[in-house]
């Protein structure tokens, strides 16, 4: 068996504590700090999973020998303890978005490149069992609609509703069509602010194939569920209930033995009411029990172990960056009724209003936001 991995966790909010407790419990790992800045929450997690707990980074014991570490802070931290820690020979975990724009994420991947570090990046879903079907069985798609829908967590407001929820589907898609989008168009409006909280998006792929992404984190209805059409099945995945269904024609209507057009209308009626069983058939998939962090945690490990490849690596983390930032790059130039085209703010709905970045933002730091 290797020899335990010292990790810590940077961040001890919502995620970092869920991340603290498997880790805690984890034979690949041992749990060395709990990091954070805020002594009240540090302390709390620490005590929790009985480990040592830190306000910054450099105030880890021995952190010369630390071999991993999970980073759970807010999103606008994200590159500056990264980049830190991958220049220390770090293997690292990053919760999704990996950065806060693709200048920064860019950045990771090359530093985690040249010092031969793993770099993987937390987009959970991957790992969710209702979606493993879908991998198995689905090649490139015709049609992907996706929506993800929730009230206000109150939790990552650094950033808005595309890098905290809708980054979810964006990597889901780029995972199943395996390419990038030659074109993206997207609207999105604020609530609470002040960022975006709910957005709209169309990707289009080369070859056709469109992918319909709607994200809110102000919804009184909580919905997750991904339904992807392809020529010979339709598929629905259900996040919240854990169940995949996959529908497709019978044999005989694929062969053409069934025509509608050939039916009289006490045949139609008949049709009908066995539509789903002579015409269309579903079968449905229960996702078997299972913690996703942990699974996660564990791939993480085994690529630290042995040079496996993380299911979700740096690039993929990356690409994902890159879509939403064009994203909100579309949700900046969309044009509203009585507004005027061109590369100023445009006025949403009240109360939203989008900011267009200044030739003066930093490159290294700032992103293009809606909100």
């Amino acid at each position: 068996m290797s020899k335990k991995i010292k990790v810590v966790v940077i961040g001890a909010g919502h995620l970092g504590r869920f991340h603290a407790r498997i880790l805690s419990q984890h034979q690949a790992y041992d749990l060395v700090a709990v990091v954070d800045p805020s002594a009240p929450t540090r302390l709390s997690v620490a005590r929790e999973v009985e480990t040592e707990s830190c306000e910054s980074v450099d105030d880890i014991p021995e952190i010369d020998s630390i071999d991993a570490a999970i980073i759970a802070t807010p999103t606008k931290y994200h590159f500056e303890i990264s980049e830190d820690l991958l220049n220390r020979n770090v293997h690292l975990l990053v919760e999704k978005p990996l950065a806060l724009n693709l200048s920064q994420a860019d950045a990771l991947v090359r530093i985690a490149d040249s010092k031969n570090r793993i770099l993987q990046v937390g987009h959970i879903e991957r790992f969710n069992p209702a979606l493993q079907k879908v991998y198995q069985q689905v090649e490139r798609p015709n049609f992907m609609d996706a929506r993800r829908h929730g009230g206000y967590s109150f939790r990552s407001t650094d950033i808005g509703v595309v890098l905290d929820l809708m980054i979810h589907d964006v990597d889901i898609v780029l995972s199943l069509m395996k390419a990038k989008p030659i074109r993206i168009d997207a609207v999105g409006a604020c609530v609470v602010g002040p960022h975006e909280d709910i957005a709209v998006a169309r990707l289009v792929f080369d070859g056709g194939c469109v992918a319909n992404l709607s994200a809110s984190r102000v919804s009184e209805q909580m919905e997750r569920r991904t339904q992807i059409w392809g020529p010979q099945y339709f598929v629905n995945v259900d996040y919240m209930e854990g169940l995949t269904s996959f529908t497709r024609p019978t044999d005989a209507f694929r062969g053409g033995q069934i025509d509608p057009n050939d039916l009289c209308a006490d045949e139609k009626k008949k049709a009908q009411e066995r539509f789903f069983s002579d015409w269309l058939r579903s079968e449905t998939f229960t996702a078997e029990s299972c913690n996703a962090l942990d699974d996660e945690l564990t791939d993480f490990a085994t690529a630290i172990n042995t040079g496996q490849k993380v299911r979700v690596d740096g690039s993929a983390g990356r690409d994902a960056v890159a879509v939403c930032e064009q994203i909100l790059e579309r949700m900046v130039h969309h044009v509203w009724d009585g507004a005027t085209r061109g590369d100023h703010a445009q006025q949403l709905p009240h109360p939203a209003t989008i900011r267009v970045p200044s030739a003066n933002d930093n490159a290294g730091g700032a992103r293009r936001r809606a909100g």
